[in-house]
C-alpha cells in the first residue's frame, strides 16, 4: 500500500417553507455526536455550517448519542436542525478496561478502532428507513465515522464531508512515535484507515474537503475525481480583536486536549521549545486551554509554575486576550485548524508549524510565522514577545484578512452550492415526497 504524501455579512432572513421546491433542499445529516457544548473544531465547523444552511433548507440531524453531551444538547439542537433523531450508543471510556479490551479485539478487524467503535445496527436500520421514506433530497455524512453505517448504495444522492484526511493523521502518529509498540499500532491503524477511507471516498457521490490540499491528496491517493473543497470559516462577530494593548509574556494554545495531535503538540512544546523560550524570557508563561487534558499533562502544570492547564472553560477569549502570542505546535493533524482563524480574528500574532497551518490562507512573515524545528519555533515566539511593533502589525494584518474573507455565511453558501450540484448531477434522483 502506498504511503500518503501531503504537500505542504449581515444575516439573511430565515427561510420560509413556502419556497419554490427547487430552492429548498431536504438534507439528512449524519453525525456521531450532538453538538453542544460546541467546544472543538469539528463541532464548531458543523454547528456554523448547519446554522447557516438551516436558514434556507430543511435539516434532519441523525446522530449517535452516548450520553456525554451537555444536558441541554437535545433542546439546543433546534439552533442548527429542524428535526433531531438520536440513536443511543455506548462507546468505551478511554483507558478503561473495556477500552483496552476493544483495542485488543480490533487487532482482527479490518476497520480501524476510531471507526469500528461507531458501528451501530440501530443507526443503520433507522438510516435505511429514513432514506426509503422519500422525505430527503440528499444524505450528508459529516466526518468519516458515520460512513461505517451507510450502505454502499442509497436511493438518494450522498455527500461525504471530510474535515480531515483521516489516514494522514494516523500516518503522522506512526512517524513521530518513539515507542516501538505504539509505532506498530499507529501504523496498523493508518493502513486500516487508508483502506476504508479510499473505499468511502469512491462510493459517495461527492466528497467535500476543507482545503484544496486535502482535496488534491484524496484525488491523488484514493483515485477519486468527485472531490471539491470549501474553506474554513470563523465567527468574526464572536472572535474580535482585543480592545486593550497590555503586553505580557503569556503564550496561549487552545484546543481539545483529548485529541491526540493536540496532546502531542503540547508535549513537544513543553519538552523541546519552551525551555529555549524561557532561556531568553524567564517569566514566559504557557497557558493551555482545552477540555479533558490527560493526567500526565496536568502533572506538568503541577511541577512547573510556568505551565497553566485550564481544562474546559466556558469561553476561550479571556485567556486569548491575556496572551501576546498564540502558538500551534502541531506535528500530526490533518484538515485545517479553526483555532488559527479564531486567533487571527482576535488580532493575535501566531507561530505555527507548517502542518498546523496547512490548508489555510496564510502567508509566512505576513500574517503568521511558520517554523518546523524547535529552535526556530522558539526564536519566532521570543521575537514576537520582544518586538511589540512587529507583533501588533502581524495581528492587525491577520484580523483584516479573515474578517474580509472567511465569514461562516460565505463558507456555508459555498457548501450549499456543492450540495445543490450533487443533487442535480447524480443520476438517481431523490424519491418525490408524497403529498
Amino acid at each position: 500500500m502506498r504511503k500518503l504524501r501531503h504537500r505542504a455579512s449581515a444575516p439573511r432572513p430565515r427561510a420560509s417553507f413556502d419556497l419554490e421546491p427547487s430552492s429548498l433542499m431536504r438534507i439528512l445529516w449524519l453525525k456521531t455526536e450532538l453538538l453542544h457544548p460546541v467546544d472543538k473544531g469539528g463541532k464548531i465547523r458543523t454547528f456554523h455550517m448547519l446554522k447557516e444552511l438551516k436558514r434556507d433548507h430543511h435539516v434532519t440531524y441523525l446522530t449517535l448519542d452516548d450520553g456525554s453531551a451537555a444536558s441541554d444538547a437535545a433542546d439546543r439542537s433546534s439552533e442548527y436542525a429542524h428535526e433531531l433523531i438520536r440513536i443511543p450508543h455506548k462507546t468505551a471510556k478511554k483507558f478503561s478496561p473495556r477500552f483496552y479490551a476493544e483495542l485488543g479485539g480490533n487487532l482482527i478487524s479490518s476497520l480501524p478502532y476510531a471507526l469500528q467503535k461507531y458501528c451501530s445496527a440501530d443507526f443503520r436500520d433507522r438510516l435505511e428507513s429514513l432514506v426509503s421514506s422519500g422525505r430527503f433530497d440528499l444524505l450528508v455524512c459529516d466526518f468519516l465515522a458515520p460512513a461505517v453505517n451507510v450502505p454502499d448504495r442509497t436511493k438518494i444522492p450522498t455527500l461525504l464531508f471530510q474535515h480531515n484526511v483521516e489516514a494522514l493523521i494516523w500516518r503522522r502518529h506512526s512517524e513521530v512515535a518513539t515507542n516501538p509498540t505504539k509505532k506498530w499500532f499507529f501504523r496498523s491503524q493508518w493502513n486500516k484507515m487508508a483502506a476504508f477511507e479510499a473505499q468511502a471516498c469512491r462510493r459517495f457521490d461527492r466528497v467535500v474537503a476543507v482545503s484544496r490540499e486535502d482535496a488534491d491528496l484524496m484525488k491523488r491517493e484514493y483515485g477519486v475525481s468527485n472531490v471539491s473543497d470549501v474553506p474554513t470559516g470563523v465567527d468574526t462577530d464572536f472572535f474580535r480583536p482585543k480592545e486593550y494593548t497590555e503586553r505580557t509574556n503569556n503564550i496561549v494554545f487552545t484546543g481539545s486536549m483529548d485529541w491526540l495531535p493536540n496532546e502531542d503538540a503540547i508535549r513537544w512544546f513543553v519538552d523541546a521549545i519552551f525551555p529555549l523560550i524561557r532561556y531568553k524570557v524567564p517569566d514566559a508563561v504557557l497557558t493551555v486551554v482545552g477540555r479533558n487534558p490527560a493526567a500526565s499533562l496536568q502533572e506538568l502544570a503541577s511541577a512547573d509554575s510556568g505551565v497553566v492547564i485550564t481544562g474546559r472553560v466556558p469561553d476561550v477569549r479571556p485567556h486569548m486576550n491575556k496572551a501576546s502570542v498564540y502558538v500551534v505546535p502541531i506535528r500530526i493533524g490533518g484538515g485545517t485548524r479553526l483555532k488559527i482563524y479564531e486567533a487571527m480574528a482576535m488580532g493575535l500574532p501566531i507561530v505555527s508549524t507548517t502542518i498546523g497551518a496547512e490548508g489555510l490562507s496564510v502567508k509566512d512573515g505576513e500574517n503568521i510565522l511558520l517554523r518546523d524545528d524547535a529552535e526556530g519555533f522558539a526564536k519566532a515566539v521570543v521575537h514576537l514577545l520582544a518586538d511589540a511593533k512587529a507583533a501588533s502589525a502581524m495581528g492587525k494584518a491577520s484580523a483584516q484578512h479573515v474578517i474580509e474573507n472567511f465569514s461562516w455565511a460565505e463558507v456555508a453558501r459555498a457548501f450549499s452550492r456543492q450540495c445543490e450540484n450533487v443533487i442535480k448531477n447524480t443520476e438517481r434522483a431523490a424519491i418525490p415526497v408524497n403529498t
